[in-house]
């Protein structure tokens, strides 16, 4: 995804400059001269864990000397001498900050740990030093204020607006007392981040459930044998099989053992992750988090911390997020209470004595599927075999936007796991490098989501190309089997696929963006609407033992099932919503138990007990960093993209004026330009609510 300009003045940014090769392997720091690599990517393979800090200090040295230059400049404040000059005052913080954040999420170690704890105070410290100075309040004031005077294009006009009201936003205007208890919270805030981080990574890695008894294996298909018999040689236990939190381990388990009871230990231990009173326990460090927020907000004149972030947003205020989420619960829930019980009714059927529990939704699931659709995850398998998905979705791609991909072999590489591709334009043009990496590992975090070495922008009138990355925890290939996805790992592609076409297509011309959160999941979510159009189910849903197309009886299942089991899917999706929202709305002064809140704040929504939120508190990285208030933004994106894909059905899907529209006035717009008037450039009238609501069964 793009970045805010507050990355910029933290020195988070994703900018993407280089290091010399062959200095490098003359013991040079590979991030202190320009990469000989091709196209200009990272040279992964020389830069070493030793190389960050050195860098990490010089880009901070050289970002501070260069927006001293501006700050202390007797020149008349204009656009280029402050605000493009600030543009360009990181490059090396910049550089060295967009491999290191993503080497951390995707194949961390303790080394880079290490220096993840020590450097992130240090770059919050630097960050509020540089905002918080007066001299940059006056600087931005003084070219805001005289704004009309300089013709600036919708671009610059827009970046600038949201940088000096995001300056404000983040304390330029408070006394220096308060600015020094501001620099205070966010280094601890930093610091409890990253621990959170870390602990969750560590009890997802300790947790095995090992299975020596083949009756213990009873219901799972061949292929998740397989899987788990390779987990198990991988981790010193040839013989036996094992299963993981991880979901492409946990899923399947929870879909088809017919062990009750292995099922509610496996999915107990997923449920507990950081919860469990010990070194990696994340509760007094939540608590901690939520208060500093809070008293962060108050101090910047906020009533709560999801005022704050909020109102740059499409939301604007946590009453209007409540208002939304409020409706599609009421909506929701009486669907997965009738999901629930007929789900029962299975139960009491086969002579189970029990009541359905939450670690046995996907296992009765599974069956109800079976039963009303004659449909089962097992028989979908087999054709979606990961690399005809994943060129099911350059298909797609090429087909809207005639852009084409391209391995490229000779190319360094973040995790030997990784593969690179070329993107070129029709015309055969450079658009950029795409990066995908597929498969879980102790050194990646869980989840899917796409990143960027570098963005797109103009630097002395020459265009700098993006370079961006793709990552999954998809199943890994087994000795007899190819990685074979589920429907919902093909939908997880597709969307991070559609993240990178927003970095790839972005038009930018600074290294400052400004995306509404509750906007940014438009370009990835829309794309998930191809994954099941019956002609391009066609293109790449080839069974891979045969090659047979998948067959139309198979399509039309997959049709008649889609309202399938979305009761419980946004159940479980709108409680981890309420339950951020809950915590970002606590008011300084609020001390909270996180469990005893966690539980109320269930409660009054009348969350059923056979659905747990999709997450809970412990684990729930998102509301950590980044979807903080905003994890509903995934549902109030699904109002722009289910409307928006309503466009392409009125004309074709593979309709390209529909194609270049979007194109135009959303993806290389995405980050400077308004949210909702980029969406009405292309829609010509604001969203629509109904299509969303229709396609969710809600209607």
């Amino acid at each position: 995804m793009k970045n805010y300009l507050s990355l910029i003045l933290i020195g988070l940014l994703f900018m993407s400059s280089c290091a010399d090769s062959e200095k490098a392997k003359e013991g040079q720091n590979p991030f202190f001269s320009e990469y000989d690599t091709p196209f200009g990517v990272p040279p992964f393979d020389l830069i070493k864990a030793e190389h960050f800090l050195p860098a990490f200090e010089k880009g901070m040295e050289e970002s501070k000397n260069n927006v001293e230059a501006i700050l202390s400049s007797t020149e008349e404040p204009t656009f280029e001498n402050v605000f493009e000059a600030l543009d360009r005052s990181g490059e090396l913080l910049g550089k060295v900050s967009s491999v290191f954040f993503g080497l951390a999420s995707a194949n961390t170690s303790p080394e880079l740990q290490a220096i993840q704890m020590e450097i992130s105070p240090k770059l919050a410290a630097h960050g509020d030093e540089i905002s918080l100075d007066p001299r940059l309040y006056e600087k931005l004031k003084a070219v805001y204020d005289n704004r009309e005077s300089f013709n600036l294009t919708d671009e610059q006009m827009f970046l600038l607006e949201n940088q000096y009201m995001g300056l404000v936003r983040n304390g330029a205007g408070l006394s220096d007392e308060d600015k020094t208890k501001l620099k205070e919270l966010n280094q601890e805030i930093s610091v409890i981040r990253v621990k959170l981080s870390n602990n969750v990574l560590a009890e997802t890695n300790n947790y095995k459930l090992e299975i020596s008894k083949e009756e213990d294996l009873a219901g799972l298909p061949e292929s998740v044998i397989d899987q788990a018999a390779a987990t198990a040689k991988e981790s010193g236990l040839e013989g036996e099989f094992v299963f993981t939190t991880q979901k492409p381990s946990m899923i399947p388990f929870l879909q088809y053992s017919e062990n009750r009871e292995l099922r509610a230990k496996l999915y107990s231990a997923y449920l507990n992750r950081a919860n469990n009173d010990n070194d990696f326990d994340n509760k007094e460090l939540l608590a901690k988090l939520f208060e500093l927020r809070a008293e962060k907000a108050e101090l910047l004149g906020y009533k709560t911390h999801s005022h704050l972030v909020l109102e740059p947003r499409m939301a604007k205020e946590p009453a209007n997020v409540y208002e939304f989420i409020d409706r599609v619960w009421e909506k929701a829930l009486p669907v997965a209470k009738s999901e629930r019980d007929q789900m029962q009714e299975i139960i009491d059927r086969e002579g189970g004595n029990f009541k359905l529990a939450s670690s046995d939704w996907w296992y009765y699931a599974e069956k109800l599927r079976k039963e009303k659709y004659d449909l089962d995850d097992s028989e979908l398998r087999p054709y979606f075999e990961l690399n005809n998905v994943m060129n099911g979705a350059f298909t797609v791609a090429n087909k809207l936007y005639g852009i084409t991909f391209t391995e490229i072999k000779d190319i360094p590489l973040p995790h030997p796991d990784a593969v690179a591709y070329e993107v070129k334009e029709s015309d055969g043009s450079h658009t950029g490098v795409l990066y995908l990496d597929f498969y879980p590992r102790a050194s990646k975090k869980q989840g899917a989501w796409c990143g960027s070495y570098r963005s797109h922008k103009v630097l002395d009138g020459k265009e700098i190309t993006p370079v961006t990355t793709m990552v999954m925890n998809f199943t890994s290939p087994t000795k007899d089997l190819p990685s074979l996805l589920s429907l919902d790992e093909v939908s997880t592609l597709f969307h991070e696929f559609g993240h990178a076409l927003d970095n790839l297509f972005s038009e930018e011309t600074y290294n400052t963006s400004y995306i509404a959160w509750d906007f940014v999941e438009l370009p990835s979510q829309i794309m998930e609407h191809w994954v099941t159009e019956p002609e391009v189910l066609k293109m790449y849903a080839h069974h891979y033992e045969s090659g047979e197309p998948i067959p139309d009886e198979l399509i039309e299942k997959i049709k008649n099932s889609s309202y399938f089991n979305q009761g419980f899917n946004t159940v479980e999706y709108m409680a981890a919503c309420y339950l951020d929202m809950a915590y970002s709305t606590i008011t300084a002064g609020t001390d909270i138990d996180v469990a005893q809140f966690e539980e109320d704040v269930f409660k009054r929504i009348g969350k059923i007990p056979e659905i747990e939120s999709r997450y809970r508190s412990t684990y729930f990285l998102h509301i950590v960093g980044g979807y903080d208030s905003g994890y509903y933004s995934y549902s109030w994106a699904g109002i722009l993209d289910n409307d928006a894909f309503d466009a392409y059905t009125e004309r074709g899907i593979f309709d390209q004026e529909t194609a270049k529209s979007f194109r135009e006035n959303i993806l290389a717009k995405n980050g400077t330009k308004d949210a909702l008037e980029m969406y009405i450039s292309f829609r010509g009238r604001e969203p629509k609510i109904d299509p969303y609501l229709r396609n969710l069964g809600l209607l």
